[in-house]
């Protein structure tokens, strides 16, 4: 974590990273260069050549390609490209997907302004904006059990007075059933158990705010709105399994995020919340964050955990898992933001509170981000158990008014649904027998007039370059199917070559060593599955 950290300190001083610079630190860290050149060359924040005065990078994934991010990059680098010191790039998923088609000058988020705008991006350039000091957030969401900010970690305090917080803890999230809000669904209160049961020291508590998959931007309303439920959930989960250390791990888009979080974290030390003494248990818990020096295979668990052991971030083999062999080998929790956002709430109100917040047979609140083809994208708070056209319809409903064609319900990992499943609750065992998954809680709407073969392809090629390379089926898989979609897209490959995919993925699923590659061809089969019309006609065979 200390070499990761040196190297992202340095080139926010400079820059880049050249050669003279690793050979510095190499000597000063007593650590091999080899070793040092082996981060900068794994994360793609890195630089090795010095930076222009001015990086324009446009996101290319599936809610801003739909939204004219293609269109808009080529006429900005036909336009500003040729500009000195002017840099223009895609990248992949810059977590605004509610503000498609997003971009960043500088690393700086330009949403809610888009680059449809050129006159506003020609006086950015000019003049680069300057990080803001946290964003601009007014919000009241059920789920937040505090009506002013002096209210807030009560819910820790009256359990440590109470001197029962370890089995309210666990007894109030086993009963409500919580299940990990990042896209596994592990049922926290067990999750929680195990490590509390551990009895190698130290522990840690991390949360996992590395939100990079395309469509998902979820985390980042809740670290802006609600960083307090946050840290008390960190606070919550760390005396309860005995940790004194916490670690919120975040990507590095998420400048303005960080800093709400930061300034609540400083507040909570003042408070005596966090510190020797965190809430007044006589127990010492602190909370520190770690920036991701990029790329989406941080977001699963081990990858993360190798990053914060300053390696390259490939993930394990599992078992063991890291509730028993995580962090430095030790017992470690690992949620995401949600889930210790929401565990709050359950720990405070009960379980029969949690239960009649959802509908039907649901049960709880969920936090959907809503993007594509709806005129209002955004970040709804839900009750389990809505169902995807009520979502659309929080949403402001299709855009131009053009009827639904298909939906994404949990992100770019889960399969695709025609709209005649539109009526699906938005639960896991629901979706899951609709032939999809709840994922990351984020729905991807899609109109009628959508090229469905072109945007689950511009899928698996995600995945295939976020692919971390450790282990063959990945690697080579998702780039046979590329290669193979992108020869039927151009009618360089017959379309009857389609029908090796499902063995193909198959493979994927059974032999990849973490989610990226069991998943990577799961929007272009269920879209196959689907929509078979949607094959480019020119390549029928």
């Amino acid at each position: 974590m200390e070499l990761l950290r040196e190297l992202m300190h340095r080139q926010e001083q400079t820059g880049f990273l050249d050669d003279d610079m690793l050979r510095a630190l190499s000597e000063e860290r007593r650590v091999p260069l080899y070793r040092l050149e082996g981060l900068v060359s794994f994360y793609p924040h890195f630089r090795r050549t010095p930076p222009p005065r001015v990086t324009l990078q446009v996101c290319r994934d599936i809610s801003c390609r739909m939204h004219g991010s293609p269109e808009r990059l080529a006429e900005l680098q036909a336009t500003f490209g040729e500009q000195s010191g002017v840099e223009i790039e895609d990248v992949s998923c810059l977590g605004r997907c509610d503000c498609a088609p997003a971009a960043s000058i500088n690393d700086v988020p330009i949403a809610p302004l888009t680059l449809t705008e050129l006159d506003a991006v020609r006086q950015l350039l000019a003049s680069p904006p300057a990080p803001p000091a946290s964003p601009q957030t007014g919000h009241n969401w059920r789920c937040d059990p505090y009506a002013t900010p002096g209210d807030q970690y009560g819910t820790a305090r009256a359990l440590v007075a109470a001197g029962n917080l370890r089995e309210v803890c666990i007894e109030r999230l086993k009963e409500s059933g919580l299940r990990g809000m990042g896209g596994a669904g592990f049922p926290t209160g067990v999750k929680w158990e195990i490590v509390a049961g551990e009895r190698a020291t130290p522990k840690y508590v991390i949360c996992n705010a590395d939100e990079c998959e395309p469509g998902t931007f979820k985390d980042r309303e809740i670290l802006a709105s609600l960083p307090h439920l946050i840290i008390e959930g960190m606070l919550l989960a760390g005396l309860t399994i005995g940790a004194e250390r916490g670690i919120v791990y975040i990507r590095h888009e998420y400048g303005r995020e960080r800093r709400a979080l930061e300034a609540a974290l400083e507040s909570a030390r003042q408070q005596g919340v966090l510190g020797g003494n965190a809430a007044g248990s006589g127990r010492p818990f602190d909370i520190e964050i770690f920036v991701s020096p990029g790329g989406y295979i941080l977001g699963e668990e081990t990858a993360l955990l190798e990053a914060l052991e300053d390696k390259r971030g490939e993930p394990r083999n599992k078992p063991p898992y890291p509730g028993q062999h995580g962090l430095w080998g030790q017992p470690t929790l690992i949620n995401n933001v949600e889930t210790f956002a929401l565990a709050v709430s359950i720990i405070h109100f009960g379980t029969d509170w949690w239960s009649e917040q959802g509908r039907d047979e649901a049960e709880g609140l969920k936090f959907v981000c809503v993007s594509g083809d709806v005129t209002e994208p955004g970040v709804f708070e839900i009750p389990l158990g809505t169902t995807v056209n009520e979502v659309i319809e929080m949403a402001g409903g299709m855009r131009d008014g053009i009827p639904l064609k298909a939906f994404l319900p949990g992100g770019a990992s889960t399969a695709f649904l025609p709209a005649a499943s539109a009526n699906t609750p938005l639960t896991f065992d629901a979706l899951r027998a609709a032939g999809s998954a709840l994922g990351t809680g984020a729905v991807i709407v899609l109109n009628e007039q959508r090229d469905l073969f072109d945007l689950a392809t511009s899928l698996v090629r995600f995945f295939r370059n976020e692919s971390c390379g450790k282990c063959v089926p990945c690697r080579l898989g998702s780039q046979t199917a590329v290669e193979l979609l992108d020869g039927v897209a151009d009618g360089q490959r017959r379309a009857s070559e389609l029908e090796i995919l499902p063995e193909l993925g198959e493979t994927l699923l059974q032999t990849s060593i973490c989610g990226l590659g069991q998943v990577a061809l799961t929007p272009i089969l269920s879209m196959l599955r689907h929509f078979p019309d949607e094959v480019p006609e020119q390549s029928a065979s």
